[in-house]
């Protein structure tokens, strides 16, 4: 017999397997003896009351034994298939690919940046040289951004795709099964690499073809139709391209709207990276005062606040986690954020945005649907000039932020390139600029502590999402114009994370596959 059970448990409970097992017998009556065992369906910590509380969603198997998950992929041998084309080795284009060896096509995946492991080569230069190669960094190189920035898994929604299935097949690959259940899963960038490594070898094992180094220069397009892409002088024949370059690949745009090849501005969102020490988001958080208990995990938050009828809201927030340096390109600055799986650091950091309408960048209306891009890259360009010329950071603290008041010193922080003080009202547009400044002060009263002058703000968080969008049938997931291009997952506009985009690259390979 299967039961499910609701337990509201302590942490510290929660965290026992003896402990959940007393529980079921004194709370339900189970004899221990008929207990064959339990699997943890959901788990959320509730910080709203005190003392803080952990729910949990059990099945308990009694008299039976607990079945075994055994979700596999159904992966063919694809070295004599018929080849589709999948450029980035991203969420969407590694899961594209291993959906496309199910239904028997032979991937052969094109990424501009390095395997994953030598990746890291070039995220070390970027702070011992300020050197930021434009091909490998915290965007490019297999495994996309998500790699380096923690493995957040936050959707749940299934109305794009089977949430489950992603996430088991990431567990396939080497992912904590907790992923599973956990309310807000997280993979964190040290477990990241060898997941990516894994799936890698399991798309070769089965004949698909990786491509590094490989930066995709143009498109061969006959009649409307797609023919193949270009490495530099060298043609690759395909009749089924999936475009998965995240959302700082602004070459593909440029390469896109060269060819008048249909593409269309879209809304995003720009602000600061802030950062707290974890202890204080932990105090506020949790309502404690010292530390925070062992069996708590770092404390994060999610706020959003309306300012003058424009949204500002924390994005990828990181407890326990480091400010990363994300440009893509020399003389640019941006931030954004990561943790390991343990978010051990002494630092909680949060993307600070303001949304970003089309009417706000008008004055680059004349480079038509880049004009967000170009827009982008111009507040990127500000920050790494009125900074100081390299990759520090232009940086405020909070309270010194509202009152415009230039920092007198900055606090220690995770931005380990540096950070050098400066008016941020001085560098950010004045819309977003006002938009910070008064949601902080209403976030200072939502969560008491938060307004301090010990957060720090970093500009610029701007690769919150893509500035373009790349059209595409709703049905046949094609764009409207190009026969045989599939746009997919963030670069094209349809995906916002590591699950969302794994689902819509599914989506695509399902689409060549004629199921759709």
């Amino acid at each position: 017999m299967i039961n499910t059970i609701q337990l509201t448990l302590s942490p510290e409970q929660a965290a026992s397997q003896e402990a959940i097992a007393n529980h079921l017998q004194r709370e339900f009556g189970f004899k221990s003896t008929d207990i064959t065992g339990f699997t943890i369906v959901k788990k959320s910590l509730d910080a709203r009351r005190k003392p803080i509380r952990v729910n949990l969603q059990l099945e308990v198997y009694l008299n039976e034994a607990v079945p075994k998950d055994d979700f596999e992929l159904q992966l063919k041998n694809v070295n004599q298939a018929k080849e589709v084309g999948v450029v980035g080795a991203g969420p969407a284009g590694l899961f594209a690919a291993l959906r496309l060896i199910e239904l028997g096509f032979k991937p052969v995946i094109f990424e501009r940046g390095k395997a994953v492991k030598e990746r890291r080569r070039d995220l070390a230069q970027i702070t011992r040289n300020n050197s930021v190669n434009p091909d490998s960094n915290y965007c490019f190189g297999e495994g996309g951004a998500g790699t380096y920035s923690d493995g957040k898994l936050y959707t749940r929604s299934s109305k794009r795709g089977d949430v489950m299935r992603i996430l088991k097949i990431l567990v396939l690959h080497g992912a904590d099964p907790s992923i599973l259940y956990e309310a807000h899963p997280h993979i964190g960038t040290n477990k990241l690499p060898q997941i990516i490594t894994n799936i890698r070898e399991n798309i070769l094992a089965c004949g698909g073809v990786f491509h590094f180094n490989a930066r995709v220069t143009d498109l061969k397009v006959v009649n409307n139709a797609i023919k193949g892409l270009y490495v530099g002088d060298t043609l690759h024949s395909f009749e089924q391209l999936v475009l998965a370059t995240g959302h700082s690949a602004r070459d593909i745009y440029e390469l896109l709207h060269a060819k008048n090849i249909l593409i269309e501005a879209k809304p995003f969102a720009l602000g600061v990276r802030i950062e707290h020490p974890q202890e204080l988001i932990d105090q506020i958080q949790y309502k404690c005062t010292g530390r925070r208990g062992e069996f708590l995990p770092a404390a994060s938050y999610s706020i959003v606040q309306q300012v003058n009828g424009r949204g500002v809201f924390s994005f990828c927030m990181c407890p326990g986690g480091i400010i990363a340096p994300a440009m893509t390109a020399p003389g640019e600055i941006v931030v954004n954020g990561w943790s390991p799986s343990k978010r051990n650091n002494p630092y909680a950091n949060s993307g600070m945005v303001v949304s970003v309408q089309t009417e706000d960048y008008k004055l680059f209306e004349k480079h038509g649907p880049l004009a967000g891009m170009y827009f982008q890259q111009q507040v990127e360009q500000d920050c790494f000039k009125k900074g100081n010329e390299s990759l520090q950071a232009p940086a405020q603290r909070m309270v010194d932020f509202v009152n415009r008041k230039v920092s007198s010193t900055l606090p220690t922080n995770s931005y380990l390139p540096g950070t050098v003080s400066r008016n941020l009202h001085d560098i950010l547009p004045k819309f977003v600029a006002k938009g910070l400044q008064g949601a902080f002060q209403e976030f200072g009263k939502k969560m008491r502590g938060y307004l301090t002058q010990e957060a720090i703000l970093l500009a610029t968080e701007s690769r919150t999402s893509s500035p373009v969008r790349i059209p595409r049938n709703k049905e046949t997931f094609e764009h409207p114009q190009i026969k045989g291009l599939y746009p997919c997952a963030e670069g094209a506009g349809y995906a916002g994370g590591i699950v969302s985009a794994a689902m819509d690259g599914e989506n695509c390979a399902v689409a060549i596959g004629g199921l759709v």
